[in-house]
């Protein structure tokens, strides 16, 4: 599978045509390779009685079987590749924490696709040749770090790799190396801000002027927290690593209004996760996403389980992707209400007297849900304000998510900092 030279500013040069016209040639070749490329596919497609030939459109995709992690944990670790080994030239693996871990593979060129496609989400963001970029992801089988690498290099940008953990030092570094340009999850910022003000250090007084967050979903709030607390430009990148890792989707930084997802080697469908079926464009649902020139490992209506919806582009003809509100496999159902994280997020955000640093548990209580909640204050509080605050987040969250909750105000930095993606939620209803 040949797949052209890598376009950086394919999305403020081409025209929706066009755009369209490259998507049909692209998905055919993909849907080619990964039927006669991989046994899973191929049985897959015969099952539904599909051909690579079926697709005459790019309405025709839908009629193709979807992609989940199932196949990807099936054929744990190298079954579900459509290339050679011998023409591997890296393999990624998602964490595993929920079960066996997603495998990846990657030819060389897909590695300069990945490249690429950060560096063009990097250069959206607003960064340019000469900049310095301090890599906070993690490195390893994790694709953030990596990806950011690479793509920051491709860009022209020095690159800081200073992965996750030991937030002192980072603080150091940021000091002494003066990056413009930070990209780390949101949660592991808000740990470094910590560490700053720890150290005496103001964060506003820092050299950054650009944070790329990814690898977790983050409100609106949060981006305002992070953006006052830096003095910052904070935008939002998405990936996963089934479809290749951090690049998928980048947020411009002149707008700011969700990532525009680089549908020339990705393409989107949102639909209904209880019935399947596709909503049109502005609805939300479910995020399915078709990789178009991966060689190693093509991705064939990938369900992400994200739920967002598609926006027309406001730099280009490519899409947006709203804020993700969540995930269908992270949603938690309590007393019937279907409840995100996110949404308790925005709650908390909304007092300013607490700090964006929680945990949520949800247990069962004989036939009842109950959920507890712990917050940080954002200063040493008496028990007098703490239980006022405990009290309006709880009447908020009551009013606005529609669940009542145990709120308890804890002190500051009493609660487990993440060093890479927060995990935030125990459910112990599931044990």
């Amino acid at each position: 599978m040949v797949v052209d030279r890598f376009d950086i500013d394919a999305n403020e040069t081409l025209t929706i045509e066009a755009l369209r016209e490259m998507q049909l040639e692209r998905l055919r070749g993909q849907l080619r390779h990964a039927y006669e490329g991989n046994a899973v596919y191929r049985q897959n497609f015969d099952d539904a009685k599909v051909t690579p030939d079926s697709l005459q459109s790019l309405e025709d995709l839908s009629r193709f079987p979807f992609t989940t992690k199932v196949e990807f944990r099936d054929n744990y670790p190298f079954g579900f590749f459509a290339v050679p080994q011998d023409d591997l030239a890296r393999i990624h693996a998602s964490s595993g924490t929920t079960g066996q871990p997603t495998v990846v593979g990657y030819t060389k060129q897909d590695i300069a696709t990945w490249a690429g496609l950060v560096a063009r989400s990097i250069k959206a963001a607003g960064g340019r040749p000469g900049m310095k970029v301090h890599v906070a992801y993690g490195y390893g089988l994790f694709t953030g770090g990596l990806g950011a690498h690479y793509g920051a290099e491709e860009l022209g940008c020095t690159v800081i790799p200073m992965s996750g953990g030991q937030s002192e030092k980072q603080v150091q570094l940021i000091t002494d190396f003066q990056p413009e340009i930070i990209m780390v999850t949101p949660s592991y910022m808000l740990a470094l801000l910590d560490a700053f003000r720890a150290q005496g250090v103001d964060p506003r007084q820092s050299s950054l002027k650009i944070g790329i967050f990814g690898a977790e979903p983050w409100t609106q709030e949060m981006r305002e927290e992070i953006e006052q607390a830096f003095g910052i430009r904070a935008v939002d990148i998405y990936g996963l690593s089934e479809l290749m890792g951090p690049g998928v989707a980048q947020e411009y930084a002149a707008t700011q209004d969700g990532p525009t997802l680089w549908e020339d080697h990705f393409y989107p469908e949102i639909i209904d996760p209880e019935t399947n079926e596709l909503v049109p464009d502005g609805e939300e649902g479910e995020l399915v996403l078709t990789s178009l020139t991966k060689q190693a490992s093509p991705v064939v209506r990938y369900r992400t389980r994200d739920i967002t919806r598609l926006l027309p582009g406001t730099n280009g003809p490519m899409r947006r992707l709203a804020k993700i509100t969540g995930r269908t496999d992270d949603m938690l159902i309590i007393r019937g209400v279907n409840v995100f994280p996110s949404q308790i997020e925005t709650e908390i955000l909304k007092l300013k007297q607490l700090a964006p640093h929680y945990s949520i548990e949800v247990w069962r209580d004989g036939a009842l849900d109950k959920v507890s909640i712990n917050v940080e204050s954002r200063d040493p509080a008496d028990d007098h304000t703490a239980r006022k605050s405990a009290a309006n987040l709880a009447g908020n969250i009551k009013t606005f998510v529609g669940i009542s909750t145990n709120v308890d105000v804890v002190a500051p930095g009493s609660l487990p900092r993440s060093k890479g993606k927060a995990a935030r939620v125990t459910d112990r209803r599931k044990r």
